[in-house]
């Protein structure tokens, strides 16, 4: 796994010793890969955002990392896939939120709701774009547009409710011992569907209702 920085520089110095390549076999690269390395030479991330790459020779495919320091969402971390295909920059990414959340424009199935990766992507538009999109996302929930339509309504009629069910009600809170993790705000390396096997004292649904868990060692 390679950061930012790191493929930044790595680049500079392929293209310093005669060339980009575009994998590990030096094949030619696409107008997409070529665009992509574009945009990640052209980079501004906020403070607030992180790019890693799982595989330094596939610039196409990327996790972006956004930890909001201000808002509903503050101390979170919250983990984006990005798919570049070869018709990019003419057809948008596709984006996914890898961890769940309660936001009126991100489903439990992780799609997401931007404007700019549906009708209003244009060829112009980079991945900067995006990213300064769903960092905003963040900042400002747009309950007009909903993906969760619950978490949306709640947003417009109920602040403190959104708040606190943003912290706390979107996934399970589960305790394994003294490890304890809250999925959708703050990240957790257990599955859903072993914390469901495991020993849990209390979950809380999406929709805000807590029951009593007797789970077996």
């Amino acid at each position: 796994m390679i950061k930012l920085f790191s493929l930044k520089q790595q680049k500079k110095d392929e293209e310093s010793a005669g060339g980009t390549r575009a994998g590990a076999g030096g094949k030619k690269a696409s107008a997409a890969q070529l665009r992509i390395q574009k945009d990640i030479n052209e980079l501004n991330l906020p403070k607030t955002c992180e790019i890693v790459f799982p595989d330094q020779d596939d610039l196409l495919n990327f996790k972006l990392i956004i930890s909001p320091d201000e808002g509903f969402y503050k101390g979170g971390r919250f983990v984006f896939s990005f798919k570049v295909g070869q018709g990019y920059p003419h057809d948008p990414p596709k984006v996914k939120c890898e961890t769940m959340v309660y936001h009126p424009n991100i489903d439990l199935e992780g799609n997401v709701c931007l404007n700019i990766l549906r009708e209003d992507w244009k060829p112009v538009l980079t991945i900067n774009s995006i990213i300064y999109g769903l960092q905003y996302l963040f900042l400002e929930p747009n309950p007009e547009d909903p993906l969760n339509k619950d978490a949306a309504e709640v947003l417009q009629t109920n602040r403190r409710l959104f708040e606190q069910n943003g912290r706390g009600a979107p996934g399970w809170i589960c305790s394994l011992g003294t490890f304890s993790c809250i999925l959708g705000v703050f990240d957790c390396e257990l599955a859903p569907l072993r914390l469901l096997h495991a020993s849990c004292s209390a979950v809380t649904d999406m929709s805000g209702h807590r029951c009593l868990l007797g789970g077996s060692p």
